[in-house]
């Protein structure tokens, strides 16, 4: 465990696309959520490298079914929260459903988010999107790839599930990779790929995987804060075991405190 007075909690040089990529094969890449400021001051304080403005904030802080509701504005409000934070870690932001339908409209969507505060983007697809993945590194942003379970799809796939089960997925999802790497991208999330399939991709490619419910192959793992801690409203994916369910701890506190208010004085008429 890093103690408070460890040089790699104090180092005060920024993270950067390149400072990731550094990382693969080297060490582990450890990558949380962040959608506000106290959070990001946390995460920072903690030494975590990435820290990802994810659309799921649009289940965990608004209180939307899934990621598809999210928009532009929602994430941007996000950003500036955790950008105002100055985290040394790499801020990046989820383009969310619908805002990189063309290449035009994903420049414009990442741009928005970087004068937002974002340092880099995340979109969702393969050789489907690298169209837009070349748009946005052209105007010199740069790009995280997401692959595997694609959140976004939650609605046309009716459901969330894993994926690399057969010989068509696992050849899809590495040809996806692989394009992604050599357009640009500087890694990729792997989210619910089978683990052999997740070591495989991490094998082929030169750019980092970043793994969330796809086995400790990868060279890091991302989680959802909420979900790392317990503090999650409702659901906690069973890829996650927290330490101690936070939620609870915290409605005890809250329940105490409520208990020990002082009777208001009798008042008369």
């Amino acid at each position: 465990m890093l103690g408070p007075s460890d040089p790699r909690l104090l180092s005060e040089t920024r993270e950067t696309p390149q400072t990731i990529i550094q990382r693969k094969g080297r060490e582990p890449i450890a990558a949380l959520t962040a959608y506000d400021f106290p959070m990001a001051k946390l995460l920072d304080t903690a030494g975590v490298p990435l820290l990802l403005v994810g659309d799921s904030l649009g289940m965990v802080v608004l209180g939307y079914p899934d990621t598809t509701h999210v928009t532009l504005d929602e994430m941007m409000h996000h950003v500036r929260a955790v950008a105002r934070a100055k985290p040394r870690g790499l801020i990046i932001a989820d383009l969310p459903f619908e805002t990189y339908e063309t290449p035009e409209q994903a420049v414009e969507s990442a741009k928005r988010l970087v004068t937002a505060g974002a340092e880099a983007v995340k979109a969702e697809g393969g050789r489907t999107i690298l169209l837009q993945l070349k748009a946005i590194r052209a105007a010199g942003i740069p790009f995280l790839g997401h692959l595997g379970m694609l959140p976004q799809q939650v609605l046309t796939e009716g459901g969330y599930h894993v994926k690399g089960h057969n010989k068509a997925q696992r050849e899809a999802l590495l040809a996806d990779a692989q394009a992604l790497g050599q357009a640009g991208a500087f890694g990729v999330v792997l989210e619910l790929v089978t683990p052999s399939v997740a070591d495989e991709i991490t094998a082929a490619i030169s750019i980092p995987t970043i793994g969330i419910g796809s086995g400790s192959g990868c060279d890091g793992q991302i989680l959802v804060t909420t979900d790392l801690l317990g503090t999650s409203p409702d659901f906690i994916p069973k890829h996650i075991r927290p330490d101690e369910l936070l939620r609870k701890r915290m409605v005890g506190i809250i329940r105490r405190w409520r208990e020990t208010l002082p009777k208001p004085r009798a008042t008369h008429e």
